[in-house]
């Protein structure tokens, strides 16, 4: 069993099926040698994250002819989780351009770990672990174009202690839904070192800090929350006196919220396409998606479930049509 799950059950369970197994049978992990490389370009990065003492090597052979990455292998010297995210990481890069590869993050690292697109595959306090999996591509571009890895910078990185960017940083932010700077450092590391990018005042001037992103993602949480409560107040004519936009927010919510988690369970999706009023009614356009499409319900039982429950939560005279 890797080690990851030393750490106990409950946090085990809360890693993904996906990961457990790359954690013990990594499907990337080995090297390339020069004697393998025939007349392709080997190029051998290594990383180092100061934040958790794990490395990575990776190495890459690429077609100079295209750029193309046609073999991809890693070593990984840390704890399971960078073992798991270093193997996706090593397969997302495979059979692309370098240009391509360099376009992964560790957020497509770690949604690529997923067993369900809306569960994330690692405990909050293991996403750094993918942030090495980013830097390590960035390195072995850098070395093949013969550029400056800082060359290559495309995440805006709020802690340099920890390689987090802003973009993962509100990522985890919203998805474990914290609100503390306590509960950011503990599930990112960001701000656990220097502390230079927590507030102003620490020997780095930073442009944004995390007391600037933490309120920027609980100010929408509460203008969301806010809204929901607006749409869901009991009384006619709330719905019938929104402008459009609104309207469409107002059932993209209830979608969301209540109809994409049970049909996404499926395979399903839906699309919200428009409304247009006839008459005093409020006719919803939606577009099946996935396993949806075929499902012999989905004009029957699943669109009644719909338009009843946006009827329900918007108290408004609504007519929901396929198209």
């Amino acid at each position: 069993m890797a080690r990851d799950s030393l750490i106990g059950g409950a946090l085990w369970e809360e890693y993904s099926l996906e990961v457990q197994r790359r954690m013990d049978n990594p499907t990337n992990m080995g090297e390339i040698t020069e004697a393998q490389k025939g007349d392709n370009e080997l190029i051998i990065a290594d990383f180092g994250a100061e934040s958790c003492g794990d490395a990575v090597r990776l190495y890459w052979l690429i077609d100079p002819q295209t750029d193309t990455i046609r073999n991809s292998k890693f070593k990984s010297f840390g704890c399971g989780t960078a073992i798991a995210s270093s193997d996706m990481m090593a397969e997302l890069c495979m059979n692309k351009t370098v240009d391509e590869a360099l376009k992964i993050t560790n957020i497509d690292v770690e949604k690529a770990l997923r067993d369900n697109i809306d569960i994330p595959a690692v405990p909050g306090q293991k996403m750094h672990c993918s942030v090495m999996a980013y830097d390590v591509i960035k390195k072995a571009a850098s070395i093949y174009k013969n550029v400056d890895i800082q060359t290559l910078e495309t995440e805006f990185i709020i802690c340099e202690c920890a390689r987090v960017s802003q973009d993962t940083l509100m990522e985890v932010i919203k998805l474990n839904k914290l609100t503390t700077l306590e509960e950011i450092t503990d599930y990112t590391k960001a701000g656990g070192f220097c502390k230079s990018c927590i507030k102003p005042g620490g020997h780095e001037h930073k442009d944004v800090y995390l007391v600037d992103l933490l309120a920027e993602v609980m100010n929408a949480l509460e203008a969301q929350d806010k809204s929901r409560r607006i749409i869901e107040a009991k009384g006619e004519g709330i719905f019938n006196s929104m402008g459009l936009v609104q309207k469409i927010k107002a059932v993209e919510s209830i979608l969301e919220e209540y109809i994409r988690p049970t049909l996404k369970a499926d395979g399903g999706n839906v699309e919200l396409i428009d409304i247009k009023e006839e008459e005093g009614v409020f006719n919803v356009l939606i577009k099946y998606q996935g396993e949806c499409m075929s499902c012999s319900m989905n004009t029957t039982t699943t669109l009644a479930g719909i338009e009843d429950m946006l009827k329900f939560k918007l108290k408004a005279n609504i007519k929901v049509i396929v198209t």
